[in-house]
């Protein structure tokens, strides 16, 4: 776990055999980016608040009145992950299995909140708790999610039924229209995560399953949400199974951001998710 680096993980495995085995792609070499900035993207996983993905236009509108996100990664068009994951979070208490971490954030133009994050090994599996409460004064729409990276050696494949998926144009991730699963897409049986995928899926049960084959092992995913993002980059060595409350760019979607899965939080209220990953030798 580094709190340094948007309170993620640098490493996840499994030691239940005669080897070490990566549930989750570790963070290896520098973190640094450029002098005085981390890359979370070299992360096990980072956590998605208070939203995930990316958000059109610079911003959108509560009611009349508009809230500004400015662009945060100079590699990127849109604002994107929201702001947790670039933050240094504070560890508050610890031991060998758990950890709880807190952040504070403060944009008046924008989100101002306070959020908890909490890590715990229960036995063969690995229990994470993202809690955010809007400490500002107007009401906000927030959404969580994790952005874990699993490796593909061991001929990874991935169980995770849904029954819808919002499709792009094909040259920017943001959503253009929603439809049924493709048949190619259709990760209701287990398959290999394919490539080139870069899309949210609805419909979601909440539990999903990754497979290595090779390694004879299974990663359970159960979580409180029924979206995920897929991303699936041509050439890495890796592929994204991210669970999350709300699609790409839910705020400009038909009906808004509370209709497609995001939590309208007035002053002082709250709104938490809990996430399993739970191994297995098969």
């Amino acid at each position: 776990m580094l709190p340094s680096v948007g309170g993620g993980i640098a490493r996840f495995d499994w030691l239940g055999g005669n080897e070490e085995v990566p549930l989750m792609r570790p963070c290896l070499g520098a973190l640094e980016r450029s002098p005085g900035q981390y890359e979370p993207n070299r992360l096990a996983s980072y956590p998605l608040l208070p939203w995930s993905n990316r958000i059109a236009h610079g911003g959108f509108f509560v009611g009349e009145r508009r809230v500004a996100l400015p662009l945060n990664r100079d590699d990127d068009a849109w604002p994107i992950h929201g702001s947790g994951w670039q933050r240094r979070w504070t560890v508050r208490r610890h031991d060998a299995d758990a950890a709880h971490l807190e952040l504070i954030e403060v944009a008046p133009d924008a989100y101002t909140y306070q959020a908890s994050l909490h890590y715990e090994l229960e036995g063969d599996a690995l229990r994470v708790r993202l809690r955010v409460t809007n400490t500002g004064d107007a009401p906000m729409p927030f959404g969580l999610g994790l952005h874990p990276f699993f490796p593909l050696h061991g001929g990874a494949k991935l169980l995770a039924p849904a029954t819808g998926v919002w499709l792009n144009d094909g040259h920017s991730p943001l959503p253009t229209s929603h439809d049924a699963v493709p048949g190619s897409w259709d990760f209701s049986a287990s398959r290999d995560p394919l490539t080139g995928i870069n899309h949210a899926f609805t419909g979601w049960t909440g539990k999903a399953a990754i497979e290595w084959p090779r390694h004879a092992l299974r990663l359970h995913i159960e979580a409180e949400v029924d979206t995920y993002v897929l991303y699936t980059p041509t050439g890495e060595d890796f592929f994204c199974f991210e669970p999350v409350d709300h699609p790409i760019n839910a705020v400009h979607l038909p009906g808004g951001a509370i209709a497609n899965g995001m939590t309208l939080l007035a002053g002082g209220e709250s709104v938490e998710r809990v996430f399993v990953f739970r191994a297995e030798a098969i």
